[in-house]
């Protein structure tokens, strides 16, 4: 089935991703289109989309190549996509350096997710020397610029001192902002200051909120962690966190 499209809907960026949710087909389609027609935004969505294999056949390879494409011609988003791709080995082998360029190329230039992206290989030493000095200053800079994963990010470092002179009431108000802001990992942290308060009802609120939201990898680690709890509320979400692991397996 063919749809005949106004150049109007080819062009009008804005109404793209929107589209994505009623008629992934339909958007791709004129995803494409403008593309092709040299609007910056399509091409950076279209590496997307083929990423995700979203109303078009996933081809990663493809993807990489859109990414390129915007990249070169200044969209941020697009280079801390290059940044994923050589990372996860999207499209290309894994270079956790290349990675790096990447990210901090978006980053220099203001891009939040890039500057939690390197800051992410800084603390763990992929790709480039650790450097949690640096990496806590990418986080606090994505943090004060509204990123909720690395406002969780920054709370560790404040919590445990790493770094900074340890600030446990900074600490909590970056977890709750995170949580506020829709990270999982955030609000199971948050949800951590809560129980050691002693407010075990809303503890358990986030908990239920970080456990909707939450990846495998986090629903695993989680759960043991749950499991260890003291108080018998909290222990008992382990059994939830696990069950929820093994669903999506």
């Amino acid at each position: 089935m063919s749809f005949h499209l106004r150049r109007e809907e080819v062009l009008n960026v804005e109404q793209l991703s929107a589209m994505l949710e009623e008629s992934p087909a339909r958007a791709a389609q004129a995803i494409l289109l403008a593309a092709g027609e040299g609007v910056l935004e399509a091409q950076a969505l279209l590496g997307q989309i083929l990423l995700d294999g979203r109303g078009i056949a996933q081809d990663q390879v493809l993807a990489l190549r859109w990414f390129g494409i915007a990249a070169g011609r200044g969209h941020l988003m697009a280079r801390n996509m290059l940044g994923r791709c050589h990372e996860h080995g999207w499209g290309c082998a894994v270079d956790a350096a290349v990675a790096a360029q990447h990210y901090r190329m978006a980053a220099e230039a203001g891009l939040d997710w890039a500057m939690y992206n390197l800051a992410n290989l800084l603390a763990t030493g992929r790709g480039v020397a650790a450097d949690h000095l640096q990496a806590f200053a990418l986080y606090q800079h994505a943090a004060e610029s509204g990123h909720a994963k690395s406002m969780n990010l920054l709370g560790r470092y404040l919590e445990e001192g790493q770094v900074c002179l340890a600030n446990p009431a900074a600490a909590r108000e970056w977890y709750r902002r995170s949580a506020e802001g829709g990270d999982f990992r955030g609000q199971f942290s948050y949800a951590a200051v809560l129980a050691d308060e002693g407010d075990v009802y809303e503890a358990i609120l986030w908990l239920e909120k970080a456990l909707a939201g939450g990846n495998l990898n986090f629903l695993r680690v989680a759960s043991q962690t749950l499991a260890s709890a003291t108080d018998p509320r909290i222990q008992a979400m382990a059994n939830q966190y696990s069950q929820r692991y093994a669903q999506s397996l």
